[in-house]
């Protein structure tokens, strides 16, 4: 099987909100229909994409019945529009002219989808176009891998006692933190060190607290990471079970090496050191009724 995922492209604040949307295809799969939601059902629409059908809806009215469809085919997605009348974009160029279909387009990691467009400037979110980022091939991210353990255990380095930190004064009378592993924050561009504020996303990747806010403030619990575009939500329940391994390996980073000087007085050689680890609107359109 292969994995896609569909989740919202944060471009700004007025951005249509929908919950991720995960589908496992096989090839010559029956194509996954997205189209507007109808509550028909009266289960609501999260309910309605959650059900792993071949049936993708979206709340908006810039969205046809039958908009697009999508399916897997020798290991790759494909896309196309299925006549819908407010259009289907790929990286924001239109498929297809109003009521034709398209021919399939492939899909690849980080490509944006567009769903129709805004209608009267997208003022309501029923008049909202949908833009989809998609992920494909993603799901080493959500299994234990070198990079998070990694940047575990270097967070884990930091929380080491700061007052024995060697720090020096700089010329303007500030105190110099010691440098990490921890790759430097790519909003300011300075470096991530004990006694800051940190904020860590769930694809591992860290950044000033300070840095990162207004992204947090802009979309409350929906978060796309600035540096891998892998979304979150921040509100994901966090109570899960830690692996023994995971445990075993924080416990060994987090533990204090022995002094040189305890190893003499045992006549022990010197002690092979942890190696610290190694650390991409357009025009108003026509508004189908119900």
């Amino acid at each position: 099987t292969h994995r896609i995922r569909l989740v919202p492209h944060l471009d700004s604040r007025r951005t249509l909100r929908f919950e991720p949307i995960t589908r496992d295809l096989k090839d010559n799969d029956i194509p996954l229909r997205i189209g507007r939601f109808t509550d028909r059902s009266g289960i609501g629409l999260a309910a309605v994409n959650a059900l792993n059908t071949n049936k993708l809806a979206f709340k908006s009215k810039v969205v046809s019945r039958a908009h697009a469809e999508i399916w897997a085919d020798n290991g790759k997605f494909y896309i196309k529009d299925t006549k819908s009348s407010s259009g289907t974009f790929l990286n924001h160029l239109r498929l297809s002219p109003a009521g034709s279909e398209s021919k399939p387009h492939q899909l690849k990691d980080g490509d944006i989808v567009q769903l129709g467009v805004d209608y009267q400037g997208g003022t309501e979110d029923i008049y909202k176009s949908v833009k989809i980022r998609i992920e494909v091939g993603r799901e080493w991210q959500a299994a234990p891998n070198v990079f998070n353990t990694n940047a575990l255990s270097q967070l884990r380095s930091l929380s080491a006692d700061p007052h024995s930190q060697p720090q020096s004064a700089s010329a303007h009378g500030k105190k110099r933190m010691p440098k990490t592993n921890i790759p430097d924050c790519c909003i300011c561009l300075f470096a991530v060190t004990i006694r800051q504020a940190l904020f860590i996303a769930p694809c591992s990747h860290a950044f000033h607290y300070k840095c990162i806010r207004p992204l947090l403030d802009a979309h409350t619990s929906a978060f796309s990471c600035p540096l891998c575009r892998t979304f979150a939500d921040l509100d994901e329940d966090v109570e899960v079970e830690i692996e023994p391994e995971l445990e075993l390996e924080a416990e060994a980073v987090s533990s204090p090496e022995e002094d040189d000087d305890d190893e003499l007085d045992r006549g022990g050689g010197e002690k092979d050191k942890l190696a610290p680890p190694m650390v991409r609107d357009g025009a108003e359109t026509e508004v189908e009724g119900d």
